[in-house]
């Protein structure tokens, strides 16, 4: 859920970068902290929490033209969450108070079965917290489509975004920052035009 800092008058808004394990989660979010545009002291530290095989990384900015919101400047927190089934504790921890999500998956063929096991993962973890996917923006990024086995668009769109309303998808190569943008442009939009439509959340 977004917060209100009354102090710094900003509007919080939390993105979860979910997907499966070397999908390219950690790229886009470090593609994002060294490319995003914002002013002197806008952009927070890239931290990581490191386990012995895996990791969570977050960092929130403010961009240049953070849009206003009755007053309010809205500042994107964005999260990864470790892509390890065995860290599912941690994702559940990182989806508490999400705002967004960006499901990033890998085009490989061979990857399409952990694919469709880490969406499926997702709705079950939004569940636990009372939450439902279909209730919250997410957009699709089917990343390394750069690499010779990458399977069809088409096909991954059949897989992922099967629905009666899709969600907004995006290819990507996010080593080469191609596709990084377009995907987080997206989200952040669908969600700054949510928080208008419905007017400020309450306060924290």
């Amino acid at each position: 859920m977004a917060i209100i800092n009354q102090a710094t008058k900003e509007l919080q808004v939390k993105i979860v970068y979910y997907g499966p394990a070397m999908g390219g989660k950690t790229t886009n979010l470090v593609q994002v902290h060294d490319h995003v545009q914002t002013a002197v002291g806008n952009k927070g530290k890239l931290v990581s929490l490191a386990t012995s095989s895996d990791r969570t990384l977050f960092f929130d900015f403010l961009p240049i033209e953070a849009m206003s919101i009755k007053g309010f400047k809205a500042k994107f927190q964005l999260y990864t969450v470790p892509g390890q089934v065995i860290y599912n504790t941690t994702r559940q921890l990182v989806l508490r108070g999400v705002d967004g999500v960006v499901f990033v998956a890998d085009s490989q063929y061979e990857k399409m079965a952990e694919n469709v096991e880490s969406f499926a993962n997702l709705e079950e973890n939004l569940r636990t917290l009372k939450l439902n996917l279909w209730n919250i923006p997410y957009v699709l990024q089917y990343n390394k489509r750069d690499l010779p086995n990458a399977a069809p668009v088409d096909y991954m769109e059949f897989l992922l975004n099967n629905r009666d309303v899709q969600a907004p998808s995006f290819t990507s190569t996010a080593h080469r920052c191609e596709g990084v943008f377009e995907t987080l442009n997206m989200i952040t939009r669908m969600l700054l035009h949510r928080f208008v439509n419905q007017g400020a959340p309450q306060y924290a």
